[in-house]
């Protein structure tokens, strides 16, 4: 029987990628392996992880029981890294990600923007922000029905290339 593969997406087996980091063995190498340690923890259910990984200033806030009824009452379906930043000479550094995650019959996107802060030559993670979608610009000109079709036809937008819509 073959080892099952981490959940953050990496493609090693669990216990070559997040799971040294997860049970403390080997600190996070970056922001990103930081991050993708976290995702695996909620697939994993590994709580205690997901309050010793915060930044020390941040386990106040820290609520247990809903991270852990979080962590139990979803499918995590994985993980998207969309970019990373690091900034060494400040000890800081950002992950934008998105977490697919399945509760009951409805799927959801976990969009945000993770900021972590180096200690003692060790990543915690220090706040995150939801990432809002951008908005959609209309650069066409509204088009009627009766109005002569834009693509030089002479028909009725209608009878040309409106045909099919």
């Amino acid at each position: 029987m073959s080892e099952e593969l981490c959940p953050c997406g990496s493609g090693k087996k669990y216990s070559e990628c997040c799971e040294p980091i997860i049970k403390g063995t080997t600190p996070a190498p970056t922001p990103e392996a930081l991050m993708r340690s976290r995702y695996t923890a909620y697939a994993k259910q590994e709580i205690k992880w997901l309050k010793d990984s915060l930044e020390v200033t941040q386990r106040t806030d820290f609520d247990e029981q809903s991270v852990a009824d979080w962590s139990r009452n979803s499918e995590w379906l994985g993980i998207q890294i969309l970019e990373t930043k690091t900034e060494e000479e400040k000890n800081i550094g950002w992950v934008e990600f998105i977490a697919k995650f399945k509760q009951g019959s409805i799927t959801r996107d976990h969009h945000e923007l993770g900021e972590f802060h180096k200690v003692k030559d060790a990543w915690f993670f220090y706040d995150g922000r939801a990432v809002k979608q951008a908005t959609i610009h209309k650069t066409e000109p509204d088009i009627g029905r009766n109005d002569p079709c834009p693509c030089g036809s002479g028909k009725k937008y209608k009878k040309c290339c409106g045909a099919n819509k």
